[in-house]
């Protein structure tokens, strides 16, 4: 049997691999996306205070550690017993709502997007920044610089630092909103939409209007029909900070509505031997593998899952996007809401939607004369709680922070569902689906063409090290010569 490595991945968080194996007469007979970095935070979180895990989780990644840090703060605030004043609330949504911005327009202009404004089949030289920049001009790869330079002023104003916040606490925020701030931040915030709205329509212009991508977004390989997860208000608009969890068939019907505290009730985790990545799946339909279909517990929790599951946008310019995206591939509206969109390609619209929405947030929450009040904490004063669970809408998918602590406020447990563990299972499906849809006997297997495989798993946006576990059976570390050959490999 024959194998093709794509190793390592690039355009993401983290390492990892795809593995594909070809059969005798060279089509593809199974195909793995593997993470084989392991930093198992959950195990050395145990031990410590639970007041350091907000500081010590935003550690986990460099890309969304604002995500681990307000997900950890609210697990604390139900281990602490305190909930947040109002305002605090509004700042922590605040500081989410830059941090988005931040993170989305990273991903469509510097990671996964080069591969739909460059090209699939460009070289991987270009397939980057630089060749954005070659295709696009240099103005608009600035306006992208200038875009990440002023939400990273906001988080470092608001937050206390630029990358690693510092300002969450139980039941509050540490940092006041000055009229000063909420004047920058409002003016960011306009900059922002207006940014969004610039994305958008290079979506619209380079990708919708094209032809080859046209097709790639409908190719039935792109085209899982699972259960979808994301988080809603109390109007069942996209909600990115707080809300209730939501979860919706493949036809669009509710399946189950719940509060991030029962999610043990719903979610279960499947682990598989050649992966640190776990698999959860929907316990009330139980693990089938990795297939899609309303009998499969598979379900997906990425921008545009959090599109299916909603009733709309909060946000009057998101809600026509909201509207576009669905009338573009013939949704209807079903029961208060549309039929879900399977068109995993279309992740990347669903994002930049998602953007505009922050941004158009961003800036309802700036112009709140509450977001400048001094009451921004309530000081615990009761016995700590045994446990706590934590949960926002990271941009990769639902982040659940879940601790157990001590009498002396000592973490005993530690588990986290990053956003990609939540899509592993998607994930692994998109990338055989593709390997499967490109490599065929006779086929000269060439740069473009894994390019298409590679980039079945960056519409889901990954961030591995955040989402690397181990079960406690096995752990294998390989040491290797200079030239690449193992000389050595110790498992525990």
């Amino acid at each position: 049997m024959k194998r093709i490595s794509i190793d390592p991945i690039t355009r993401l968080e983290g390492h990892g691999r795809i593995e594909i194996f070809l059969d005798d007469s060279g089509d593809v007979a199974n195909a793995y996306f593997q993470v084989p970095e392991f930093r198992g935070f959950e195990r050395f979180c145990v031990g410590r205070l639970a007041e350091e895990m907000p500081i010590l989780t935003s550690r986990i990644c460099g890309i969304c550690p604002e995500a681990h840090h307000l997900a950890s703060v609210k697990a604390l605030d139900v281990i602490f017993g305190v909930m947040p004043t109002e305002t605090a609330q509004k700042i922590r949504e605040l500081v989410y709502t830059a941090f988005f911005v931040n993170d989305h327009a990273t991903h469509f202009f510097a990671l996964g997007g080069p591969d739909l404004i460059v090209g699939a089949d460009a070289s991987p030289e270009e397939r980057n920044l630089f060749g954005v920049m070659a295709k696009l001009g240099r103005k608009a790869v600035m306006r992208f610089i200038a875009c990440r330079k002023r939400n990273h002023q906001v988080l470092e104003r608001l937050g206390g630092r630029g990358i690693h916040l510092v300002a969450g606490l139980p039941g509050g925020w540490s940092r006041q909103v000055t009229k000063e701030d909420a004047e920058l931040v409002r003016d960011t915030a306009l900059q922002n939409v207006e940014f969004a709205r610039f994305a958008l329509d290079l979506f619209e212009r380079l990708v919708l209007r094209d032809s080859r991508f046209s097709e790639m977004l409908h190719d039935e390989c792109f085209i899982h029909r699972t259960y979808s997860m994301g988080t809603v208000d109390a109007r069942n608009t996209v909600s990115l900070y707080d809300g209730t969890l939501r979860i919706v068939d493949p036809d669009g019907a509710e399946f189950a509505r719940y509060q991030p505290k029962d999610y043990v009730d719903h979610i279960a985790e499947h682990a598989e031997p050649w992966t640190y990545l776990k698999f959860p799946y929907l316990r009330a339909v139980g693990w089938k593998g990795l297939i899609d279909g309303a009998a499969s517990g598979v379900y997906c929790a990425t921008p545009l899952a959090r599109l299916n599951v909603a009733d709309g946008m909060a946000t009057p310019r998101a809600q026509e996007q909201y509207e576009s995206l669905h009338a573009y591939f013939g949704s209807r509206r079903r029961g208060g809401r549309y039929q879900p969109v399977h068109h995993r390609l279309a992740t990347h619209w669903a994002r930049l939607i998602e953007l505009l929405y922050a941004a158009e947030r961003m800036h309802e929450l700036a112009s709140d004369d509450d977001i400048m009040s001094s009451d921004i904490r309530n000081i615990p004063r009761k016995k700590l709680l045994q446990a706590g669970v934590g949960c926002v809408e990271a941009p990769r998918g639902t982040l659940i922070h879940d601790y157990s602590v001590d009498e002396k406020g000592v973490i005993t447990r530690v588990n986290i569902i990053s956003g990609t563990t939540n899509n592993h299972a998607p994930i692994a499906m998109s990338v055989k689906r593709a390997a499967q849809r490109y490599i065929r006997r006779g086929v000269i297997v060439e740069e473009g063409l894994l390019n298409r495989i590679e980039m079945a798993f960056r519409l889901y946006d990954p961030c591995l090290a955040c989402a690397t576990h181990a079960d406690g059976s096995m752990v294998s570390v390989v040491i290797r010569a200079g030239d690449g050959r193992a000389i050595r490999e110790i498992r525990r």
